[in-house]
């Protein structure tokens, strides 16, 4: 596998996408993480291929970016084993405040280093 970007580079750019305020930049971005093909997998919905990826990602932007004021961070802890890298997300409000949600991605790489595979797990959020 090859990638010029490292695995915590990845997560970053992995949720600047979800944040990413420009449709064509936000297109633009899917592209350049997964491949034309690459599939997406949450409890509730299965998606493939960059149209069915860019429908997915708005959808949650405009819901919980756009109006809903919070924002997506990787948690800092992206690790590599054997083609996938896993890594924590947080939710938080944008203008500051305590985590809203947590999330966990499981992401298989193809092995020009794009998401072939990504496995999106919602995680309980700790209580105050």
């Amino acid at each position: 596998m090859t990638t010029d970007i490292s695995f915590a580079e990845l997560a970053d750019r992995y949720v600047a996408a979800w944040n990413e305020t420009d449709a064509a930049a936000r297109r633009a971005a899917i592209a350049r993480l997964w491949v034309p093909d690459g599939e997406h997998f949450v409890r509730t919905l299965q998606v493939k291929g960059y149209e069915a990826l860019e429908q997915r990602i708005t959808g949650s932007h405009e819901k919980n970016v756009r109006d809903g004021g919070f924002r997506f961070v990787a948690a800092g802890d992206a690790q590599f084993l054997h083609g996938a890298v896993m890594f924590h997300w947080h939710m938080v409000p944008a203008a500051g405040g305590p985590i809203a949600a947590l999330g966990l991605e499981f992401l298989l790489l193809a092995e020009d280093g794009r998401i072939a595979v990504d496995y999106q797990f919602i995680l309980p959020t700790p209580t105050a």
